[in-house]
């Protein structure tokens, strides 16, 4: 029998495609486990892309192909099975596990792409299988060592890569525990005659002879810690420290909670009960170190301790002064891991920072950043800005690991520093391909959180991610699609990079029912470049997801509306799931009291409205609101005749503003001629255009117009003006005509939507419009508006300027000639 494996590497993605004589034949290759941070739980397995083949044979008689996935990926089976179960739960992604491949007699056309030669899937003379074995043995090979250094760098230690800082130093010896401290290991028959003491002597032992027993059974080689731990006679020990805690002086109990560290002591052991209620009585008598020291090991143990980490604030608040730097940077890591920030110490920390900052090393500055980020510590733009100086000047020398640290609290402050940012497009994207996936994420994110637009950067982001997008959690799919959405930036490579993240969101699919918010931040960035995955906004818009929204520690019914309004508008064909009338009620509600209160308010905004008034004619003229409310801005909208003459069309109807009183009316000639005919038969259409005009007094009085007809405007309310109607109320108030029955058909007309814009519509530093914006314009432009905008760089200075300045750039770009032809 003849096995044939026929290997492709294919440009940018870390994967072996695998090729049989079955019409289709679905290969997979796992990957390693990436560490997951707290928010979300660790994922064992991700799949990788299928890709499939077709092969023609000549001579198929007697010849089939054994699958044999030894051959090509050397990835764990169970980590295969596992990734299986993941991708068969994602909307609509099957998975079938390749088996022995059946040769059949008719095949389709070999992919010109996939195979190099149809020689290759032959079968080879009996003399040649050695060499054919050995190349396949030295392709496999290549491939497993390249993933597995791919599974490398994509390896986060969440624990100790935060740790890298302490290295730096030989002070933080004494401030930390070191896992990496050799230790010479104790023999297992020394431990066993330990164990055998402990079951004799049943707690009679001194604390010292107890502290020395913690630390020699700590000393065990590491895969007899587990045992150890489910011991009766170590639980026998443990209880006798707990019997004798008070007598243990405070170096003894912190030998015992250090050998709890190197023996993994779960975090809710008796045993750690009662020292964390000792180091809390005796925290007063402990110097700093020792304090430290102790909150260290509580990290490694992952344990929650926030009783005594609040006295240990306390202590270090009155001892604020004596902090040396590295005490100081412990300190700070220890705030950002217990993620609470003590309100007390925010002046100081900053004010200890700009004192060490240096003499700060590098790890040791990214170290302050992420503790910073992780309490969410509020940091001054004065201190954040001598950061980032520090920083940009020697960010080449700077760890990835530290700069994405730096990145984290830089976007979280919304600081702007532009040298830091555009070094950063210097140094980063020839790194990227060596940077895990979440640094990636966060660098990306960073870039569109400060509307920081570089090429360079997200270029760089979009060709290395398709070949590590399975290592990428489903925060991280959806803030990547949000950055470059926010950012309306579709890379050289966005079939390949945009397929293969929605690919993975289908995968992750399962992780957005606990975090319904990641999968609504995807949509939106792709909604933003008008990409609509039908199946995941389905998903995304049923009932059952809908009310998982509201158990988000997030406010998400605005992202639903958005997302749910621009399907709406942009996919007319669309036959999912929809929101329910009484949400989008109550949204439109929610965003329109909000535009009151802090839109419409703005002084650019009402100065162009009262401005446009002026000029057309009245604020019959124009509307200030929101066309699109679930685009969260504000517009002008003005609505002009063929001709270029305003209409009128912001018109309440008085009927609803009055309450209806008994009244006469006399039925004139007049009157019944224009009810059935719609005009009145005293006027020559000419007249009736004529008397409608309502000519803007203001604008020709100052910008000198010469022809009134340019900004006269229709009146409805001036039609029939000369009909004269005889209406005799009882009351003393007269019953107008409603403005719908004054015109008797609409003229042609263009709809304008003039937009006010700020510099937050726009990339920093730029005239590149984001994203959102990017959408709205296109949605009102699928509406039939056409979009006109005051441009902050143009119409904001002109707010100091005078009014006849002002009215004479609204006439210029009100009265464009080109907005009819369009």
């Amino acid at each position: 029998m003849a096995t044939v494996l026929i290997c492709r590497r294919f440009p940018r993605l870390s994967r072996v495609t695998a090729f049989s004589t079955t019409a289709k034949c679905k290969a997979r290759s796992g990957s390693s486990k990436s560490e997951q941070d707290k928010e979300e739980n660790p994922e064992t397995a991700n799949t990788r892309s299928e890709s499939a083949a077709t092969i023609q044979l000549l001579n198929p008689l007697d010849y089939r192909v054994l699958y044999n996935p030894s051959a090509y990926a050397k990835s764990r089976a169970a980590s295969q099975q596992h990734a299986a179960r993941s991708s068969g739960q994602a909307l609509g992604d099957t998975f079938t596990s390749p088996g022995r491949a059946q040769v059949q007699h008719t095949f389709g056309n070999a992919s010109s792409q996939a195979l190099p030669s149809i020689r290759n899937a032959l079968p080879k003379p009996k003399s040649k299988p050695l060499l054919k074995q050995t190349t396949s043995a030295c392709l496999s090979v290549a491939q497993t060592k390249e993933e597995t250094e791919e599974d490398r760098r994509e390896m986060h230690d969440s624990k100790e890569d935060p740790r890298v800082f302490q290295k730096g130093r030989p002070e933080y010896k004494s401030l930390s525990y070191d896992k990496f401290e050799p230790v010479e290991t104790l023999p297992l028959e020394e431990g066993d005659s330990i164990l055998h003491s402990v079951a004799v002597c049943k707690g009679s032992q001194s604390p010292g002879t107890i502290t020395d027993y913690f630390c020699k059974l700590s000393r065990l080689p590491v895969e007899q810690h587990a045992a150890l731990v489910s011991e009766p006679r170590f639980n026998t020990l443990c209880r006798c420290a707990v019997k004798n805690i008070r007598l243990f002086s405070t170096s003894e109990l912190v030998d015992i909670l250090k050998a709890c560290v190197r023996l993994v002591v779960p975090p809710t052991h008796p045993l750690l009960n009662a020292c964390e209620n000792e180091f809390c009585r005796r925290v007063w008598d402990m110097n700093l170190d020792q304090l430290l020291l102790v909150a260290d090991c509580w990290r490694c143990l992952e344990r929650s301790v926030p009783s005594y980490l609040s006295i240990l604030f306390s202590y270090a608040n009155m001892h604020w002064k004596d902090l040396t730097l590295p005490q100081f940077v412990q300190l700070l890591y220890i705030i950002g891991e217990g993620r609470r920030s003590p309100a007390d110490l925010t002046q100081k920390v900053e004010s200890m920072i700009l004192k060490y900052l240096d003499s700060f090393t590098l790890e040791e500055v990214g170290a302050v950043c992420l503790g910073l980020f992780k309490s969410l510590s509020g940091i001054s733009d004065h201190v954040m800005r001598k950061i980032a100086d520090r920083v940009y000047l020697q960010m080449e020398d700077m760890s990835t690991y530290a700069l994405v640290n730096v990145l984290k609290v830089l976007r979280y402050s919304r600081v702007d520093h532009l040298p830091l940012l555009k070094e950063l497009g210097k140094v980063i994207p020839a790194r990227i391909p060596t940077v895990n996936i979440q640094g990636i994420m966060h660098i990306t994110l960073t870039c569109s959180s400060l509307h920081y637009f570089d090429e360079g950067i997200m270029a760089a982001v979009a060709m290395s991610l398709p070949s590590k997008v399975t290592y990428c959690r489903s925060k991280d799919a959806a803030k990547f699609l949000w950055s470059f959405g926010c950012l309306d930036y579709e890379p050289p490579n966005e079939e390949e990079f945009y397929s293969s993240l929605i690919e993975q969101m289908h995968r992750k699919l399962h992780e957005f029912r606990k975090y319904p918010e990641h999968l609504l931040t995807g949509l939106l960035g792709l909604a933003f470049v008008k990409r609509f995955p039908e199946d995941l906004i389905d998903y995304a818009l049923r009932d059952e997801f809908v009310q998982k929204t509201r158990g988000s520690k997030y406010e998400l019914k605005k992202d639903l509306f958005t997302l749910s309004k621009s399907v709406e508008i942009e996919c007319p064909s669309y036959q999912g799931s929809r929101l329910p009338p009484q949400l989008y009620q109550e949204m439109t509600e929610m965003v329109l009291n909000f535009a009151e209160q802090e839109i419409y308010v703005r002084p650019e905004i009402v100065e162009a409205v009262s401005l446009l008034e002026s000029m057309l004619g009245g604020p019959e003229y124009v509307k200030n609101h929101m066309i699109l409310p679930h685009t969260r801005s504000s517009d002008l909208e003005v609505h002009l005749a063929m001709d270029g003459h305003p209409i009128p069309f912001n018109l309440k109807d008085p009927i609803t503003d009055k309450k209806l009183k008994d009244f006469g009316v006399s039925l004139t000639d007049d009157l019944m001629t224009q009810l059935i005919k719609g005009r009145c038969n005293s006027l020559s259409p000419v007249e009736v255009e004529n008397e409608a005009r309502t000519p803007g007094q203001e604008w020709r009085e100052e910008a000198g117009t010469p022809n009134a007809g340019d900004s006269a405007a229709l009146s409805g309310g001036a039609l029939l003006a000369d009909a004269r109607l005889q209406v005799e109320p009882k009351s003393e108030r007269c019953l107008e005509v409603p403005p719908s029955l004054t015109l008797n058909r609409q003229p042609r007309q263009v709809k304008l939507a003039i937009q006010v814009s700020n510099r937050n519509h726009y990339c920093y530093c730029s005239k590149r419009l984001l994203g959102l914006h990017c959408l709205k314009r296109r949605q009102l432009q699928q509406l039939g508006y056409v979009v006109v905008e005051l441009p902050f760089w143009e119409w904001f200075p002109l707010l100091k300027r005078t009014r006849l300045e002002k009215l004479s750039y609204l006439h210029y770009k009100v009265f464009d000639p080109a907005l009819l032809s369009r």
